[in-house]
């Protein structure tokens, strides 16, 4: 596949339209939120639930991905759980600790809010060629890193 031709951009040309994508995914966030009767922080809590597959994340998992207190965390899990989307499993090599899993059911209401916005990220990715996309993917992952250190470092 042949890519398309791009308009010259600057790294500030680049940044402004992170910017742009930035702000649009937070209100995309309130909304898919808003949809599943969840708050945002605790849709990030349960995206990371999901995210993690067959590995079951803790309480602290969740804290640490986010950026809130282990106390707030519990607040969080507790809704989740009530809501149907997560369960609770003592952790077998250590009682106190619990292990949180998705609910099979609750993953598919999500796909099915998030499925047709990913459908439209898919078609886009569809102009960009093989090598373009690990650009992207590349730089997309490393923002994320540096964006959580950051945090780390400064928040």
């Amino acid at each position: 596949m042949e890519g398309k031709p791009r308009s010259a951009a600057s790294a500030s040309d680049a940044s402004s339209a992170l910017d742009d994508l930035v702000a649009s995914r937070i209100v995309g966030q309130q909304e898919f939120a808003r949809n599943l009767g969840l708050s945002v922080t605790d849709l990030v809590c349960f995206a990371y639930v999901l995210e993690a597959g067959d590995s079951p994340v803790t309480a602290g998992d969740l804290a640490v991905r986010a950026h809130v207190t282990t106390g707030a965390v519990t607040g969080i899990v507790n809704r989740l759980e009530r809501g149907g989307l997560v369960t609770r499993r003592p952790d077998p090599a250590d009682r106190r600790r619990v292990r949180i899993t998705p609910v099979p059911a609750a993953a598919e209401r999500v796909r099915a809010v998030y499925g047709p916005y990913y459908a439209l990220l898919a078609e886009l990715f569809a102009d960009y060629t093989p090598d373009e996309i690990a650009v992207l993917a590349d730089w997309f992952t490393r923002a994320g890193a540096l964006t959580r250190a950051y945090l780390e470092e400064s928040c």
